[in-house]
């Protein structure tokens, strides 16, 4: 399996320009069967006789997000789950005046098996100390390297702040009953496919009217109930952050992937406390209404914390 360099990803660089071609891929991963060891799969794309992750362009309408799941699948034939976020490269596409973007994640096989088909003829499953001498391209082993930095084994935790619900002060009435608006409904739909890339299964909502309608979607489409926390609410929170704090932590799960659906005063300080405790590092984020944080731990602790916000805007929208 011989490296080749007829793909333009071969050469990449990441200028501080705004890419106009967005696509998404994934680092597909498994146990070996019988064995606690990890595996990564490559493809093999005979268009190019080349070895890369699976990653493909975003159809419109979909996110980052949901297009590294539908590529993997469309690749693979395998049903993946999302785990940590693991960066993004940018290459120019030679012969254009283009700049293209990919964003890359952990991604567990789920079900499935391969089958070969027009993009992709041959997948295999390479060892840890093999994988990078199977890899065709610079930018694979820099995301492959991102991925080896943690376990790949994590648990995920997913924390949403509630979607757009308009002003409190043009609001008459009790605000714990003040709906989402237009908007925020809107946001509430498009965020329920992405939180089930990560395989959301079971949710966990502060009272708030606003905040259980932007899980609402989610619920329905997993056929679920909303377990209503009350100290996961702003007065909750302050009233008692130590037993909100060990209420959060005891919801990290190996088995099942939880969402808590809280409020823009709770999720900032609870995410600092997080990181101190486990010393991790936040990225920066304005924790804007509707926005995702994925968190990941190993052995209990937070081992990585990822937002995001404007990767959950549709590739034909506008990405201000």
């Amino acid at each position: 399996m011989s490296r080749t360099t007829k793909d333009p990803a071969a050469e990449f660089t990441d200028p501080p320009v705004k890419a106009n071609i967005l696509a998404a891929g994934a680092v597909l991963w498994r146990h070996a069967p019988g064995t606690d060891a990890v595996e990564i799969a490559l493809v093999h794309r005979p268009k190019y006789d080349d070895w890369s992750l699976p990653k493909g362009k975003l159809d419109p309408g979909e996110t980052p997000v949901i297009t590294a799941v539908r590529e993997v699948t469309e690749e693979t034939g395998l049903n993946s789950r999302l785990g940590r976020y693991l960066g993004h490269v940018t290459y120019p596409i030679p012969g254009h005046r283009k700049l293209k973007r990919v964003d890359y994640w952990a991604a567990e096989v789920v079900d499935g098996a391969f089958e070969s088909n027009s993009e992709v003829d041959v997948l295999h499953w390479y060892r840890l100390d093999r994988v990078m001498d199977a890899v065709s391209y610079p930018m694979d082993r820099t995301i492959i390297r991102n991925f080896l930095r943690q376990p790949a084994d994590t648990a995920t935790l997913l924390l949403v702040r509630h979607a757009k619900a308009g002003r409190s002060d043009r609001y008459v009435g009790d605000d714990d009953l003040r709906p989402l608006e237009k908007a925020g409904r809107a946001q509430a739909r498009a965020l329920a496919p992405n939180l089930l890339a990560f395989g959301a299964a079971e949710i966990i909502s502060a009272p708030p009217s606003r905040c259980v309608q932007t899980v609402t979607p989610l619920a329905e489409k997993l056929g679920v109930d909303i377990e209503l926390e009350p100290l996961f609410s702003e007065s909750g929170y302050a009233a008692a952050p130590d037993a909100a704090r060990k209420r959060a932590r005891d919801l990290v799960s190996t088995e099942s992937v939880r969402v808590i659906s809280s409020q823009g005063k709770v999720i900032p300080d609870l995410l600092e406390w997080w990181a101190a405790e486990d010393g991790v590092s936040l990225p920066p984020a304005r924790n804007r209404k509707g926005s995702v944080w994925v968190l990941s731990f190993h052995g209990g602790r937070l081992v990585a914390a990822d937002h995001l916000d404007r990767i959950l805007i549709p590739a034909d929208r506008p990405q201000g």
